[in-house]
């Protein structure tokens, strides 16, 4: 089996006949379209179907990826995917000069930015979700990422192993599924990363669940949406949050969380930021005291 395969196969079981106006007439033995029926709805032949889930094609044309994609119903980062895996599986040249990962570093100006943002919480993000620095106030919503190990400092790795990170969550189970199609939207661009097999298989080992929707092959690369908090200090917070690309960075990316005006959301993250600024003064008077 091949990565494209498995994820033809997966986009095949969450299209149903009826989703694309196809009878539904008679029993099915597994979910989604059968491979006759995409074939159908793609305008190629099924012996090239089983051959491309099979990973017996040597080349998999754009006009036939796109065709495929058009009839799967796929969304734009789902066809970016399905691009970048077929072009890695279907032509060795073009797998060959696969970009690499480069040394993730964090600029001055970018801890400059990121201390600024005194009243949004704010984590800056490199490739894997790997975090590799933040604000106060990014601190205080989610856990003190100091004294985290820094080969667990990833965000998809707290989601899933931290409690205190998992309970922040009302829908968990919602916000994990999302944070395992990041990562396989990453895998796609960088397939040798072997900090991100580790990562990957350090968490099937660790946790069902991520092993379940790992293997369900969904991708995603949502930039912006809405996620509520349960606070151990602020209380309930309905957030709204960003992912800005920073392009000086090299796949870093600024997550920020805001607040509508006006909003209670906005008063809990108003206290949250004066209790942040607290804790921040008490520490600084413990560490006076501890030096005299």
């Amino acid at each position: 089996m091949t990565e494209l395969g498995d994820y033809l196969r997966s986009c095949r079981a969450r299209v149903s006949a009826e989703d694309v106006g196809l009878p539904t007439a008679g029993r099915r033995r597994v979910p989604g379209l059968r491979r006759e029926e995409l074939a159908s709805l793609a305008g190629i032949s099924v012996d090239y179907i089983v051959r491309l889930e099979q990973g017996r094609v040597k080349t998999a044309s754009p006009s036939i990826l796109s065709a495929l994609a058009e009839a799967l119903m796929l969304q734009q980062d789902e066809r970016e995917y399905l691009l970048r895996v077929a072009a890695r599986e279907t032509s060795p040249s073009t797998a060959n000069r696969s970009a690499r990962p480069r040394r993730q570093q964090v600029s001055a100006s970018t801890r400059v930015l990121l201390d600024s943002m005194v009243n949004v919480p704010a984590l800056l993000l490199g490739r894997r979700m790997d975090i590799l620095a933040w604000n106060r106030l990014g601190a205080a919503l989610f856990t003190d990422f100091s004294r985290v190990p820094l080969t667990h400092r990833n965000h998809i790795w707290l989601t899933f192993q931290d409690p205190q990170v998992r309970d922040l969550y009302e829908d968990w189970a919602q916000v994990a599924r999302e944070c395992v199609a990041y990562l396989r939207m990453d895998a796609a661009r960088y397939p040798d990363d072997p900090e991100l097999a580790q990562l990957v298989g350090d968490l099937s080992l660790k946790n069902a669940d991520f092993g379940t929707w790992w293997s369900d092959h969904r991708v995603r690369s949502q930039r912006q949406g809405r996620k509520t908090f349960h606070h151990r200090i602020a209380g309930q917070m309905e957030l709204d949050f960003q992912m800005l690309d920073l392009r000086s960075g090299g796949d870093q990316s600024l997550l920020v969380y805001t607040a509508e005006s006006g909003s209670s959301a906005a008063e809990a993250l108003t206290f949250l930021t004066i209790w942040a600024t607290t804790q921040a003064g008490e520490a600084v008077e413990r560490d006076s005291a501890s030096d005299t």
